[in-house]
């Protein structure tokens, strides 16, 4: 391993690198490319979300895998291009960068500890590094963070349970007098600061919030060269307590996106009969407070009818939602930023309230696969916070 350019080609990836346009993702761990004319299968090894890194077109970064018995895949996806800049998405890479770095003394606090061992246990968890700083033990856990806008990073990018449990044994350990930590590595050099998802995972966030006093927290920015070698920039990123003090609350405004195979004619409350056309739906709604409840109960279909869109979620053939936390109120602006990029609306639908023609939007595509309402999610997401 070198100590400044850590490549994440190993030998036995000898073949080098290949790259290839990104079609779909078949599921979790597989995607579909387009490589020299043909269409290949690749092991994606990651288990995340990665809308905003995963849309068709994308040049994506493989390794030819070397044939072996059970192997579905002749690739593996490492890397994806974004804005002018790769992002590792080969996760299971992430503990050898975080060793480079605590070699090469590039993380703030750690510049005289060493690794004593990768992956120690401690009762029911398994943290990624054992350090050694004079007579003192440090556990430290490492995170891949792949979720970024203009000018900040989030983790996670889907809930993540085991990661809150590790912050919660890890501030049991240090209660016990351990000195415990996390690392967060953010593979891209274009943002300033790092926060939790409090939008996608609120009880992370909330954790991560209420133990920033028992633990230690690092998040460090990379770059990644062409050839896949870890670049000399390593920039450690702020946290912004004060911001994250006020937002992390369960209120703001949600988007669901529901989906209908074929034409449907549906009776809603006083609308009466509505056509609604096949195609993927995108509702703007809000809550003041309870937000998740008022989620949960939308996602339910049985519960007495009220608002126009229970009506539509009785009949629709899938849904979720996707809330977005802020104290503003960002109802309105959000449903008419959908109108903008949406194929068709529904009127009058879930604006009865209101001046706007309709918080219901129909799209022919499904949402989350196109860049323009990635576009519209990380910008009301991320990048129209206003930071200290």
């Amino acid at each position: 391993m070198s100590r400044i350019g850590l490549n994440m080609v190993r030998p036995e990836e000898a073949s080098g690198i290949i790259k290839g346009i990104f079609r779909r993702r078949l599921n979790r761990f597989v995607i579909e490319c387009d490589v020299a004319g043909r269409t290949v299968r690749a092991h994606l090894p990651n288990p995340g979300r990665l809308w905003e890194l995963l849309l068709s077109g994308r040049v994506v970064l493989l390794t030819r895998n070397k044939p072996a018995p059970g192997r579905t895949t002749l690739f593996t996806a490492m890397a994806v291009e974004r804005d002018g800049h790769l992002v590792l998405l080969h996760t299971q890479r992430t503990n050898d960068i975080a060793e480079n770095l605590l070699e090469t003394k590039r993380i703030r606090g750690l510049e005289d500890a060493w690794v004593v061992r990768r992956e120690v246990s401690f009762g029911s968890s398994r943290f990624d590094f054992l350090l050694q700083r004079g007579d003192e033990e440090i556990i430290l856990e490492i995170k891949s963070c792949t979720l970024f806008g203009d000018k900040i990073a989030m983790f996670p990018d889907a809930v993540t349970e085991r990661g809150q449990r590790h912050l919660e044994h890890l501030a049991e350990l240090a209660a016990g007098g351990k000195t415990c930590g996390v690392l967060w590595v953010v593979h891209t050099p274009a943002v300033r600061c790092f926060m939790p998802d409090y939008h996608t995972d609120l009880a992370f966030a909330r954790t991560f919030l209420d133990l920033r006093d028992r633990l230690f927290y690092r998040a460090v920015e990379i770059r990644w060269r062409d050839d896949l070698t870890l670049g000399d920039e390593c920039r450690e990123l702020e946290i912004p307590w004060g911001f994250l003090e006020r937002e992390v609350h369960d209120r703001g405004s949600y988007l669901m996106q529901l989906h209908f195979p074929e034409d449907r004619k549906i009776e809603i409350g006083s609308l009466g009969r509505v056509f609604i056309k096949k195609g993927y739906y995108l509702y703007a709604g809000s809550a003041k407070k309870n937000l998740s409840r008022r989620v949960e109960r939308h996602l339910r279909k049985k519960k007495r009818f009220f608002w126009h869109i229970d009506y539509l979620r009785d009949q629709a053939a899938s849904c979720f939602a996707i809330p977005i936390r802020t104290s503003d109120n960002i109802e309105h602006e959000l449903a008419a930023a959908v109108a903008k990029i949406s194929d068709w609306s529904v009127p009058h639908f879930g604006a009865s309230d209101c001046s706007c023609e309709s918080h219901l939007f129909g799209m022919a595509q499904n949402p989350i696969h196109t860049p323009r309402f990635i576009e519209l999610l990380q910008y009301f997401r991320m990048d129209r916070l206003m930071l200290e």
